[in-house]
């Protein structure tokens, strides 16, 4: 079990991770309480991984200093990694296996006795709605259910803190949405959740707060509601015009906003009242192809604080 106390189960101060003479994480400060579902956010290359493999205390920190559960990962690891559970990003399921066998061999990994190992094969099963594939080979099941499976693997040994890399990567809409009440079901259990996506509308629904990565450092911290009213505005409109228009028609309206952006496609304008905007758009004699309103996005908030290059 968590422990009882009020420390986090996760506290970092400074923390650093370097590979040679490249910095992967500068210097972090982070700390995940009991009961929370905690996120990394961030392009390719921000760190992310690097720090979700120190917490898992399979990765040496560099510098500064990190407490899993209280202790620390140079002389607990084995300790810690007793505790925690981990759902990596590519399945690692056995395909020679059937489904419940996967669950059952990897229990004993933890020396659980074989009635205990039996019993939380079937709760698993039942929790991540596999119960009637327990005898199926993994290489028959859906990219959906393989993930499900890894998710209840990586429950086996009642984990305090649960790591997930990238949980819904590569499912289709209704799976993803599956996967997204599996995991608030074990929040409500109380299971601590840390976890890394690209999605952004996964880390609003799953996340009471999050951090925002960029080259290794932190430089966005808080819940999603919070972010996003502190880095971008109520609504956005959306107006499209003509190709090679839309850099054109952005002077014209850059004082009806907080703050304009242009794209290939389109012109997004920052605002508190996207309707209103519009309407003054048109004042103006301007004639957009199409037009929208919507709410400001964690999105929006990633790709203000982190660009819109790609990054390899």
């Amino acid at each position: 079990m968590a422990d009882a106390s009020n420390d986090p189960l996760i506290q970092a101060e400074g923390l650093r991770k370097s590979f040679g003479s490249f910095e992967a994480v500068r210097g972090i400060d982070v700390q995940v309480r009991a009961g929370e579902s905690f996120g990394f956010l961030g392009p390719n290359g921000a760190g992310k991984s690097s720090t979700m493999r120190m917490i898992a205390a399979v990765s040496p920190i560099s510098g500064g200093t990190l407490r899993i559960l209280g202790m620390d990962p140079a002389i607990d690891g084995p300790s810690i990694r007793a505790r925690i559970g981990v759902c990596p990003q590519e399945d690692t399921l056995d395909t020679e296996l059937n489904v419940r066998d996967n669950l059952y061999i990897y229990g004993r990994y933890f020396g659980l006795p074989r009635a205990e190992v039996s019993k939380r094969c079937d709760e698993l099963l039942e929790f991540v709605q596999l119960t009637d594939k327990a005898k199926a080979k993994v290489e028959m099941l859906s990219g959906g259910m393989k993930r499900r499976l890894t998710i209840a693997r990586s429950l086996i040994n009642r984990p305090d803190i649960l790591l997930l890399d990238e949980p819904t990567t590569g499912l289709d809409p209704q799976a993803r949405h599956v996967v997204w009440d599996r995991l608030f079901r074990l929040k409500q259990q109380g299971v601590t959740l840390v976890l890394t996506t690209h999605y952004m509308d996964e880390a609003e629904q799953l996340c009471d707060r999050l951090v925002v990565m960029d080259q290794g450092v932190i430089v966005a911290e808080g819940a999603p509601h919070e972010l996003i009213r502190s880095y971008s505005t109520r609504e956005v409109a959306e107006l499209r015009f003509g190709i090679g228009e839309n850099e054109h028609v952005a002077p014209k309206v850059e004082d009806l906003a907080d703050r304009v952006e242009v794209l290939p496609d389109r012109l997004l304008l920052y605002v508190d009242n996207g309707e209103e905007a519009i309407a003054k758009v048109h004042e103006r004699g301007l004639d957009p192809i199409m037009s929208l309103v919507r709410r400001s996005t964690l999105e929006d908030v990633f790709l203000r604080l982190t660009g819109r290059t790609l990054v390899d």
